[in-house]
């Protein structure tokens, strides 16, 4: 066996990135295996299984991995890990927070945000903030690579399920206590899976005018983006925020108002397959990635597009 992928789940439901992750998996091996962790994921790993190419799943279902921390997270990967030459995972909060600590235990390297993969041992990715793109070699036996799943057409269709293996390996959690958690709900899509994006930026001005790219996001049925000036002003929560330190997304259409155009910005919305820019400094950083640029008042555009008859 030469790849283990490691997958996300929320509410018995797989995350949208496994597919693409898959995805990169295939042009490594055409029988990857999936670990899913955690607790009552039986529906999920039955949503794993039935994944084209998928050649097993092994499942973890625990109590002690209910909410799967890093920590105990990690130990049982590198249980695994051995027995593969790559472990896969996409470069979420989650798998930036795993995979560092496996590669830590097998004292190996790990290779973030991956975008190509060329062959068994050399990878690409980028590097300062996507302004260039590395190529890299790794030697070491096992090989682990974080995803950047949007730079990956995701795999579809299905296929007959495949086997099921329970894992019966447990490592409790001591040094870090689960205390709650309040689920974000929303009619909007989320971040990672919208078709089209709207943000705003700094030029918004302030909370209350933020409320018209909430309102633009709602005519489109899109989901509301933000770049870190936006955030750090408190025109909207973190959870919105686009960029380096943010969401990375490709969505169909990106809507980029009021944003000028930072570099760790264009890192995370830069792969869109649409991107309309409205700023009123005809020099802004923005227009240069944009595939249509509007230079003008952004109220004035805005409240215009907002306000029109039909379905835009």
């Amino acid at each position: 066996m030469s790849v283990l992928i490691v997958v996300e789940h929320r509410a018995g439901v797989l995350h949208a990135n496994v597919r693409a992750v898959l995805a990169a998996a295939l042009k490594l091996d055409l029988q990857p295996v999936i670990l899913i962790i955690g607790h009552g994921i039986q529906a999920a790993a039955e949503q794993a299984a039935s994944l084209p190419g998928v050649q097993k799943v092994l499942a973890a279902d625990h109590a002690c991995y209910e909410h799967y921390f890093p920590e105990n997270v990690s130990k049982l990967i590198c249980e695994y890990a051995r027995e593969f030459e790559h472990i896969l995972m996409a470069a979420t909060t989650w798998g930036k927070s795993v995979l560092p600590r496996v590669a830590a235990i097998l004292d190996v390297a790990q290779i973030s945000e991956v975008t190509c993969i060329i062959d068994h041992h050399t990878v690409e990715h980028q590097i300062y903030a996507g302004n260039a793109i590395e190529k890299v070699r790794v030697l070491d036996e096992i090989k682990l690579f974080s995803l950047r799943t949007t730079s990956f057409t995701a795999v579809i269709g299905q296929q007959s399920p495949c086997e099921i293996e329970a894992v019966n390996i447990e490592f409790d959690q001591t040094k870090t206590k689960f205390i709650s958690e309040v689920p974000l709900e929303s009619t909007r899509p989320g971040l990672d899976q919208a078709q089209i994006v709207v943000s705003g930026g700094r030029g918004l001005q302030s909370v209350e005018k933020f409320v018209l790219i909430e309102q633009l996001a709602d005519r489109l049925g899109a989901a509301v983006g933000a770049s870190r000036a936006a955030v750090d002003a408190g025109f909207v929560s973190y959870e919105h925020q686009v960029g380096q330190t943010g969401y990375v997304v490709a969505p169909e259409l990106y809507i980029a108002i009021g944003i000028s155009g930072a570099v760790q910005h264009l890192a995370g919305m830069k792969d869109s397959k649409i991107i309309v820019a409205i700023n009123n400094d005809p020099d802004a950083e923005i227009f240069k990635v944009a595939t249509y640029g509007l230079v003008g008042d952004l109220f004035e555009i805005l409240e215009q597009w907002i306000s029109l008859d039909k379905e835009i």
